[in-house]
């Protein structure tokens, strides 16, 4: 315990440190007092803020009402630790339990909040998936960042933790640094532009989509794919597109969008866009990613599948992957310090493969429900992945695993390639 008579001058110095400033003004008020009271080390003083900012993110109330009552007013040093090991047990309580979307949100849904301007970056380039790891199947997705910052409000998203505040910037030379990428006729690529951004948006601000709309003409052995949760199809929809742009959709139950996924389209808004583009012959894919595990998830999950499997024929679908969530430290730490209304940090967080996630039966549960539901037809036809995940995943929910993530790449390839030809087949047929 520290032995600062000047403990309570030095609070706010040490207070500066842990997102204690975050909290509402009842509850700065209750955790200063205790922390005065029992002298919080700066480690403890950050304990208790976190507790304390997650039961306001929650809704769960006020840390008062989850603080233990029967430890004397000063406790000793044992004593202390006793009082902030049963706070701990309660809070983790709360956090295992399963969370709960109200049919109405609580609060509307945010809209886009970004202002848009453009820059001359440094030399565009290839990159590789931002949160690959060697601890997991990867498929080698490279990375085409078109757009810097996203301006939608997904509460769980690792966009924000690579960029600050609401601006989104646009290269003003995209073209030109395109036409210089060195691409190599005799290799198969496969470019996503949704890492820095969501990849429809924007539509065809500055003119964005035309430009990628030309690169992907120049270079047939492109695969390239532009994952959204938007509903922006009008420009796509005007004109021809090539059989190597592949618009993959981000698709969740509506509680989880009405609650964590602020600002972007709603559930039957984009299953009528890529329905819409999937009409007009272009290839398309879904990623069930972030799975979330909530009161009745299995339920709203399985209506989710039906409804995508009523909708679409395996024919026009290229992929379908599965994940969860999946955090680091400084995601969590951004969440936090936004202090959105959010169930998304209010989960059993285990330490896997070098990040924050759901334990593996959680996992295994969510997986397994999603690729059980699927027919037999699409499984033969559509490309099913896990992404982000441990290779022990795979053999368990799909009855295979993939040796390497080079093996994983090459199938993953082959088999959108087998969809891209069938494709301009069909374009030809019908010209």
């Amino acid at each position: 315990m520290p032995r600062h008579p000047d403990y309570p001058s030095k609070f706010e110095q040490i207070a500066a440190q842990t997102l204690y400033p975050r909290l509402p003004a009842s509850g700065r008020c209750f955790v200063r007092e205790r922390a005065i009271l029992h002298r919080f080390t700066l480690q403890e003083l950050r304990l208790v803020s976190e507790i304390a900012l997650d039961l306001e993110m929650w809704r769960q109330g006020d840390i008062s009402e989850l603080w233990p009552a029967n430890f004397s007013a000063t406790p000793d040093k044992t004593g202390k630790k006793q009082l902030l090991k049963a706070l701990r047990d309660r809070w983790e309580a709360l956090r295992e339990a399963p969370n709960r979307y109200p049919p109405v949100p609580l609060e509307p849904r945010q809209p886009v909040k970004a202002k848009v301007l453009t820059r001359e970056k440094g030399e565009l380039g290839l990159g590789f998936c931002p949160v690959a790891s060697p601890k997991t199947r990867c498929c080698n997705l490279l990375t085409l960042d078109a757009v810097d910052n996203c301006g939608y409000g997904c509460s769980y998203c690792s966009i924000q933790s690579f960029f600050d505040g609401n601006r989104v910037f646009f290269d003003r030379r995209l073209e030109e640094k395109l036409a210089a990428l060195p691409i190599d006729p005799t290799q198969i690529y496969h470019i996503g532009t949704g890492q820095s951004s969501d990849s429809l948006m924007w539509g065809n601000s500055h003119g964005l989509l035309d430009t990628l709309t030309r690169f992907a003409e120049r270079h047939p052995n492109v695969i390239l794919e532009f994952k959204t949760k938007s509903a922006n199809t009008r420009h796509l929809l005007k004109q021809q597109l090539p059989a190597n742009m592949l618009f993959t959709w981000s698709l969740n139950p509506q509680p989880v969008i009405d609650h964590e996924e602020h600002g972007t389209a709603s559930l039957e808004q984009r299953i009528d866009a890529a329905r819409q583009l999937a009409d007009r012959g272009a290839i398309i894919g879904f990623h069930f990613h972030p799975m979330i595990h909530y009161a009745g998830w299995q339920a709203d999950y399985s209506a989710l599948f039906d409804e995508v499997q009523c909708g679409f024929s395996p024919e026009q679908v290229a992929m379908i992957s599965l994940g969860t969530l999946t955090f680091t430290r400084p995601v969590i730490r951004k969440i936090r310090k936004q202090g959105n209304r959010s169930q998304i940090l209010k989960l059993p967080l285990v330490e896997t493969d070098g990040k924050l996630s759901y334990p593996d039966e959680l996992k295994l549960a969510l997986f397994s429900h999603a690729y059980d539901s699927f027919s037999s037809a699409w499984k033969e036809q559509v490309f099913f992945y896990l992404c982000m995940e441990n290779q022990r995943f795979w053999r368990p929910v799909f009855g295979f695993e993939y040796p390497s993530n080079d093996a994983f790449e090459q199938v993953m390839k082959q088999r959108y390639l087998s969809k891209i030809q069938r494709c301009r087949r069909t374009v030809i047929e019908t010209a």
